[in-house]
C-alpha cells in the first residue's frame, strides 16, 4: 500500500471518529438543554415569597412553601461538609506528603476509589445499619453523617492531586531554611494548593446537595419546622421526591420549584469551583 493510500485511509478514519464524537456530544447536549429548559420553565413558576417563608403544606392545601426543607438541607449539607472536609484534607495530605509508597497509603487509595464509585444508596444503608437502627430513630445527624461519607473521598482525591502538582523545589527551599516537615506542609504546599483544595470541597458540596437516597434511610423528612438533629429533618431532595410522586398539583409545583433551587445552587457551585481552578492554574 502506498504512502498516499495510507494517508487517505487515516484521514477517513479520523473524520469518521471526529464525526461520531461530535454526534455523541450533540446527543448529550440535546438532553441536557432539554432538562435545563424544563426545569427553568416549570421551576420558575413555583417561585414566590411563600416558598421561602412557609412550611411544607398538608395534602391538597392551597398555601405552603419549602422553608423547613431548605433550612434542613442547608444544615445537613453544611454539617456534612464540616465533618468530611477536615478528614478528607488530612487524608489527602498524608497520601501526598507522607505515604507515597507505603502499604497503608495503597490501602487508603484503594478504599477511597471504592467510596468514590460506590452508589450513594449504599452509604445510606450503611449509616442506617450502624446509626439509625441502633438509635431506633431517623435523625438529621444521621443524614449529615451519610453526606459526610460522600464528601470525604472527593476531598481526599482532590487534595492529593493538587498537592502533587506543587513543585518539589518549593519543599526543598523550605527544608534548606530549616523548616520542619509539618510547617512545610501547612505553610508552603497546602497554601500553594489552597485554590485546588477549595475546588474539591465545592465539587463535593455540589455532589451531596441533591442526594436523595442517603437521606431516605437516615434523615427521612418532616412536615414541620425542626432544628433538632436527633429527630427526622425536612430536606429538599426527599421533599421533592415525595411531592413529585403525589397527585396534588400544588405539591408538584413546589417540587419543580425545589428542583430549580437545587439546580441553580449546584450550577453556582460548579461555576465557583471552575473559577477557582482556572485562577489556580493561571
Amino acid at each position: 500500500m502506498s504512502r498516499e493510500a495510507i494517508f487517505q485511509r487515516r484521514k477517513v478514519v479520523n473524520d469518521v471518529a471526529l464525526s461520531l464524537s461530535l454526534a455523541a456530544m450533540l446527543f448529550g447536549l440535546v438532553w441536557l438543554i432539554w432538562i435545563l429548559i424544563t426545569t427553568l420553565t416549570l421551576g420558575i413558576g413555583g417561585l414566590s415569597l411563600s416558598l421561602f417563608t412557609q412550611m411544607t403544606p398538608a395534602p391538597n392545601s392551597e398555601n405552603g412553601g419549602l422553608a423547613n426543607a431548605i433550612v434542613g438541607s442547608l444544615i445537613m449539607v453544611g454539617l456534612g461538609t464540616l465533618i468530611g472536609t477536615p478528614l478528607g484534607i488530612l487524608a489527602g495530605i498524608y497520601l501526598a506528603e507522607y505515604g507515597e509508597r507505603g502499604l497503608l497509603a495503597s490501602m487508603t487509595r484503594f478504599i477511597n476509589d471504592i467510596l468514590l464509585s460506590a452508589p450513594s444508596i449504599v452509604i445510606g444503608l450503611f449509616v442506617y445499619a450502624i446509626y439509625v437502627a441502633r438509635m431506633k430513630s431517623f435523625s438529621g445527624f444521621a443524614g449529615a453523617l451519610a453526606l459526610a461519607l460522600l464528601v470525604i473521598p472527593v476531598v481526599v482525591r482532590t487534595t492529593e492531586n493538587m498537592l502533587r502538582l506543587i513543585p518539589n523545589s518549593l519543599r526543598e527551599a523550605a527544608f534548606a531554611l530549616g523548616a520542619p516537615k509539618w510547617h512545610v506542609v501547612l505553610a508552603i504546599t497546602l497554601k500553594a494548593a489552597r485554590a485546588g483544595v477549595m475546588t474539591g470541597v465545592l465539587l463535593a458540596v455540589a455532589r451531596i446537595a441533591g442526594e436523595t437516597a442517603p437521606l431516605l434511610f437516615t434523615a427521612l423528612s418532616d412536615q414541620f419546622w425542626s432544628l433538632d438533629l436527633n429527630r427526622p429533618m425536612a430536606n429538599l431532595p426527599v421533599t421533592i421526591f415525595k411531592f413529585a410522586m403525589s397527585p396534588f398539583t400544588d405539591w408538584q409545583q413546589l417540587a419543580w420549584a425545589g428542583v430549580f433551587l437545587i439546580t441553580a445552587g449546584v450550577l453556582a457551585l460548579n461555576i465557583a469551583a471552575r473559577s477557582l481552578f482556572s485562577k489556580n492554574n493561571g
